[in-house]
């Protein structure tokens, strides 16, 4: 299966219709490709560092306008797209959230992001519950993280355990965490025996100056590609058979002693 990752800045207003626009450009171009499925980054929709009376004005629901507007293009360009955005809850809280939607206009899944990261995140967002979901894309197992999630081993060993062979990581991560791209994400694809994709902002937004670096973590530790620090369109192809050549030499997930982790 062919991915795209969208390593963009995203509209210089954080308009969501704007970057609607950016994100059915960015379909178009993937699917004449032949990428299978599209991901763009953390907040996308609306711009990561707006504030939180930003973040309330800008929230939809899960299923509000701008969903429709992408389970639309998903199905006239043939292409499953995950895209992040701030989410009014049923409870009226605010969450930092992604939706994947397959390509036929399904919702597939939306996560909310469960580890907050810094007094910026905290102050917009309330933490999502961390449920391990998973959803099916070309017969890959799907789940979803958000930036800082990542970089919690937990986070992705609890969707390796459910089955996963793709983590799908939206991320907004800034100057100077380039080690998460380099180094964490590839460990967390080893560590996990899955394929993990991180599309990551670039540009600046406010004091926020973003890395780019956007990448594919492979099950055997490394990265099939890592981006540059400007606007990319990055595509990787996972190969079935080496996830499964990878997961009879990386025999973490069969050695694990969960009785012993406890404490």
């Amino acid at each position: 299966m062919r991915i795209a990752l969208l390593q963009t800045a995203g509209d210089p207003q954080n308009r969501p219709a704007a970057n609607l626009d950016r994100l059915e450009e960015a379909a178009a171009r993937a699917a004449v490709d032949g990428a299978r499925l599209l991901v763009a980054p953390e907040m996308f929709l609306s711009g990561y560092n707006i504030g939180a009376q930003a973040a309330v004005a800008v929230a939809e629901s899960a299923n509000g306008p701008s969903v429709a507007r992408v389970a639309d293009m998903a199905r006239r360009h043939g292409i499953a797209i995950c895209y992040g955005y701030p989410e009014r809850g049923e409870d009226g809280a605010v969450y930092n959230s992604a939706v994947l939607i397959d390509r036929d206009g399904t919702t597939l899944l939306n996560f909310r992001k469960t580890h907050l990261f810094g007094d910026l995140d905290r102050a917009m967002f309330a933490p999502g519950p961390g449920a391990a979901e998973l959803a099916e894309i070309d017969g890959y197992k799907v789940g979803i993280l958000i930036c800082y999630d990542v970089e919690f081993p937990e986070a992705v060993r609890a969707l390796a355990l459910g089955g996963a062979d793709l983590v799908i990581v939206p991320t907004a991560n800034m100057k100077p965490y380039d080690a998460v791209s380099l180094f964490v994400v590839p460990a967390r694809a080893f560590e996990s025996e899955l394929y993990v994709a991180y599309a990551n902002r670039c540009g600046s937004e406010g004091e926020l100056d973003y890395m780019g670096l956007s990448c594919v973590g492979d099950p055997n530790g490394g990265n099939l590609v890592l981006a540059g620090d400007g606007e990319e369109l990055v595509f990787a192809d996972l190969d079935p058979e080496k996830l499964k050549q990878a997961r009879v030499l990386n025999t973490h997930m069969r050695d694990r002693r969960p009785e012993v982790y406890g404490r």
